[in-house]
Parts: C-alpha cells; sequence; structure tokens
C-alpha cells in the first residue's frame, strides 16, 4: 500500500511537471529513463532528482536561447537579410526592359533623273530654235529667252499655228515670214549658250506662260493690231500677249 501511494506521488509529478509547459525535449528525457520503484521520498527523491536537474537545465538553456534571440532583434534582422540576399534580384530595368526590336534597314531611294523635255524635236530643229530664240532676245534675260522659246512652243500647241518647230518659225503671215529675224537672215547667226540652255528649259514645259502665243517690243512695234492683245506678262523688253 505504502510503495503504491509513492508511485502515485511519483507519476503525480512528472505530470505536473509535462502540463506547466515544459519543452518537448524535456518530455522526451523523462520517457527515456526507466522507471524505478521507491518506497519513500528519500527515494524518490534518489531516483528521480538527476532527471528533475537534468529537465530543469534543460528547460533553463532552452528559456535562454528564446530570451537571448528576444533580446537580440540583431539577429533576427541578419537572418532575414541572408534569406533575402540569397533569393535572385531583379531590377525595375530588368524587369521592364522591352523586347529589342531591330530597326528595318533604311533603303536608298534612287537618284531623281533629270527631267527629260515634254516635246523632243530633232537636234537640226533645235538648232534652229536656239538660233532663232538668240536673234530675237538678244540683250535679254535668261528669263526673256525662256519666254520667247516658250511662245514659239505654245504655237505648236495652238491649232492656230502649224504644228512642228520648224513649220512655226517658217510660217508666212502675208507678205512677210512671222518672225523678222527670218526676214534679215538674223536667224542664220549661231546661237548662244545661253539661248541653247533656253530652249532645253522650255521644252520640259514647267511654266506655259499662261498659253501666250505673241510677243513684241512696244517701242518699235508698227502693227497697232498687236498691241490689242491680251497682256500676260511684261520681261524686261517684250509684252508676252495671247
Amino acid at each position: 500500500m505504502k510503495n503504491t501511494y509513492f508511485k502515485k506521488v511519483a507519476v503525480a509529478c512528472v505530470a505536473t511537471f509535462a502540463f506547466i509547459g515544459l519543452h518537448n525535449s524535456t518530455v522526451e528525457a523523462i520517457t527515456q529513463y526507466q522507471f524505478v520503484n521507491v518506497d519513500s521520498m528519500a527515494e524518490i527523491g534518489q531516483a528521480y532528482g538527476p532527471i528533475m536537474y537534468e529537465m530543469k537545465q534543460e528547460n533553463k538553456q532552452s528559456n535562454d536561447e528564446k530570451e537571448f534571440v528576444l533580446n537580440k532583434p540583431d539577429l533576427m534582422e541578419d537572418q532575414n537579410a541572408k534569406t533575402e540576399a540569397a533569393a535572385p534580384v531583379i531590377s525595375e530595368s530588368q524587369a521592364a526592359e522591352p523586347e529589342t526590336v531591330n530597326p528595318a534597314p533604311a533603303v536608298e531611294e534612287p537618284a531623281a533623273a533629270p527631267a527629260a523635255p515634254s516635246v523632243s524635236i530633232s537636234a537640226e530643229e533645235k538648232d534652229l530654235f536656239a538660233r532663232l530664240v538668240e536673234a530675237e532676245a538678244k540683250g535679254e534675260s535668261y528669263e526673256g529667252k525662256v519666254a520667247v522659246a516658250t511662245v514659239v512652243l505654245n504655237r505648236v500647241d495652238s491649232p492656230e499655228f502649224p504644228n512642228t518647230v520648224t513649220e512655226v518659225i517658217n510660217e508666212v503671215v502675208g507678205d512677210a515670214y512671222a518672225f523678222s529675224p527670218v526676214q534679215n537672215g538674223e536667224i542664220n547667226k549661231p546661237a548662244s549658250d545661253e539661248a541653247i540652255q533656253a530652249v532645253e528649259e522650255a521644252l520640259k514645259r514647267q511654266d506655259r506662260l499662261n498659253d501666250c502665243i505673241y510677243f513684241y517690243n512696244p517701242d518699235i512695234a508698227t502693227d497697232s493690231w498687236i498691241r490689242t492683245r491680251e497682256t500676260v506678262k511684261t520681261i524686261g523688253n517684250h509684252v508676252f500677249a495671247k
């Protein structure tokens, strides 16, 4: 009966320590020891004294470790920093970097070819044309020479005149040629480089002078009819009309 009593007391003590929050490792340590039959409190002390001492030491060590960690927040911050450092770091520039698109190679546009004359005439006819311009607009500006050549081409396009440059230049009106240089022979003189260039520009038909088909010098013109024509432009000593 006495032995049973002491056994119950010993078991109750062990259970009490387990419920007051001892660490799991402490309970495991208790279960590792062999149960000892005792008949007195002294025997209990002798049998379980080492066990209780080890339990207290382990519990004290566990509490000390917890208190040390709680009192050293730097350790937890270091541990968190190590965890973050182990993870790969992706910068905002890397995350938002767009895909590189190779631009299409530039295609060089072919050089524009010089404008071709809109009116095609033979070299012989072009020479006749330039000589007429030289004789009619000698002493006039380059613009004035281009304007005289333009009148000749406008006559070719007009239904009131012949259909070729040569026929327009050699046209006879009444008892005289339409152009006085043909009448007086000045057309037989060679053309200047400026007159030749003026013919080339007029053949491109960029400016048709509002389709003028007449020109005259008001200071020396003797035909009163020509003065009745609608004036479009005056260049130098010539009036251009239609």
